[in-house]
């Protein structure tokens, strides 16, 4: 049998003090990613041969596990909130990853459970091995400088990045656990979350770090640039309430008159401009507690929107909302009107293996009168006048850029029957994903054309409405996180985004 070079053991601690389990946690996960270091290093550097015999070496996630002996009394229910408890007596667990990321996070849940149960939490070393890739930090990229022996061996000593551990299943509502398994505690187990956080700095350009808990999504490049503006103007005032502006490549500006001391406290990684733009850039307007906004350019079309929710869901935001441009498909609609969605019609097809089409996907009131009362704040309009430039309805969301083009009008029965008002490539799949992901979500778009009216998106005609309606849409956007951040997040966190047998993280 090879053998296996690990950490020295340290047997599984009970908790009944959420800080003292973090801490626990942190001291873990820091003693397993220091072995896997150290022990990369002694292979970079000894002499090998493909006849060396080799140490497999490896570390594992530590993780929490919760026993409850007993159900919550579904007919004296103790909870008020949509998470922090389990149903049903059992044993539960999950891995964690990125105590520098998380803390805070598992603080808030462990303190939910410990109230809640009244059971001990339990940390200890769990039997799932942390990938050396994702043990490296964000800016290690050790496998270029290789020589192609140790490339080809490098498998035989570390456990090297999994798929088929970092899969969906739990948020998919599809993961069944062996009968002497314990059930989840968390939608994401350690791999995945260190999976999508590697894929979060490749697209976006930017470190999980400064991703805020409150996201924008857009479509169009103008909405950067008017954010970008806005982020610059807040830096440049000393009582703004954001403390950072970062820019693609970790690039960051810091508020006016902060102290060495506060950029030290909040400090995530910094870097230049990278010589091109990554797929889906991303940028932060920060905030100390990270109540702040991130805004990300997806570009055009629901992969991109797909990929973009799948890895800044493990982060676990407040809520995201897409602000983008539409077509617009009723007569009554005009040329920079807005659209709050109601409903969707999922014709994007990314997620039809996830999320069957019969699962519908409804509107979340807290968001809906965040955006319509971020409306009426902005434009200064309210009853009428503000109806006549907001229209709620359906909005459907398409994989076919081209699909006025499809023959025998076939496209424009079926928006017809499902009485949408407006029609892009991007809303449905956010929304979609947010609900899959337990994320609250919302859709606020601009109608930018009406190709069903002959008013179809030609140059001279869109830069007009850019210049006109990007600034104002984007600050109701703004001012709808606002008002989400000032009503609390408890409101945001809906039952109606948890299912029946939910995890009990948040």
């Amino acid at each position: 049998m090879t053998p296996v070079d690990t950490p020295p053991f340290v047997a599984p601690q009970r908790f009944e003090d959420a800080q003292a389990a973090v801490a626990h946690v942190q001291r873990l996960y820091d003693d397993a990613v220091t072995h896997l270091r150290r022990a990369l290093h002694d292979y970079l550097h000894s002499h090998l041969t493909p006849e060396t015999p080799l140490t497999r070496v490896r570390a594992c996630y530590p993780c929490v596990r919760l026993h409850v002996h007993r159900g919550l009394d579904p007919l004296r229910p103790r909870v008020r909130s949509s998470y922090g408890f389990v149903t049903h007596a059992g044993r539960y667990e999950t891995t964690l990853t990125r105590p520098d990321l998380f803390a805070d996070y598992w603080r808030e849940q462990f303190e939910l459970l410990l109230r809640h149960h009244g059971e001990p939490l339990e940390v200890a070393i769990s039997h799932e091995p942390i990938p050396l890739h994702f043990a490296l930090g964000d800016d290690s990229h050790f496998e270029g400088e290789l020589d192609p022996l140790r490339r080809a061996r490098l498998g035989e000593v570390f456990d090297l990045p999994d798929l088929t551990a970092m899969d969906d299943a739990i948020a998919n509502g599809l993961h069944v656990p062996r009968a002497d398994a314990p059930a989840p505690l968390a939608l994401f187990r350690g791999a995945r979350i260190d999976y999508s956080l590697a894929r979060l700095r490749h697209y976006s350009g930017t470190a999980p770090a400064w991703f805020q808990n409150f996201v924008l999504f857009t479509n169009y490049g103008f909405y950067v640039d008017e954010f970008v503006r806005v982020g610059l103007a807040e830096m440049a005032d000393p009582a703004s309430p954001y403390v950072a502006f970062v820019e693609p490549g970790n690039v960051v500006t810091w508020r006016s008159g902060l102290t060495d001391a506060e950029r030290t406290a909040l400090a995530g990684p910094t870097g230049s401009a990278p010589p091109r733009m990554p797929q889906m850039p991303a940028y932060h307007l920060v905030r100390a507690d990270r109540s702040g906004i991130t805004l990300v350019n997806i570009g055009v079309g629901p992969s991109n929107a797909k990929t973009a929710t799948d890895h800044i869901a493990v982060l676990r935001p407040h809520a995201w909302l897409m602000l983008g441009h539409c077509a617009g498909l009723r007569h009554s609609q005009q040329l920079g009107d807005y659209v709050l969605a109601h409903a969707y019609v999922r014709e994007d097809h990314v997620l039809d293996e996830e999320l069957p089409l019969w699962v519908p996907i409804p509107a979340l009131a807290e968001v809906q009168q965040a955006l319509e009362g971020a409306v009426a704040d902005i434009t200064g309009l309210s009853g009428a006048a503000l109806k006549r430039v907001l229209r709620t309805g359906t909005v459907a969301s398409t994989d076919n850029r081209n699909w006025e083009l499809l023959p025998g009008n076939v496209a424009q029965r079926r928006l017809s029957l499902s009485r949408a008002i407006a029609l892009d490539m991007e809303s449905a799949t956010i929304a979609a994903n947010g609900f899959r992901f337990r994320v609250p979500y919302g859709t606020l778009l601009c109608v930018s054309d009406k190709p069903l009216h002959g008013a179809i998106k030609l140059p001279g005609m869109a830069d007009r409405f850019y210049r006109e309606r990007v600034d104002q849409h984007l600050r109701i956007g703004l001012r709808a996180i606002e008002r989400l951040r000032q009503a609390g997040v408890d409101q945001l966190h809906s039952r109606k985004l948890r299912s029946f047998d939910e995890v009990a993280f948040q």
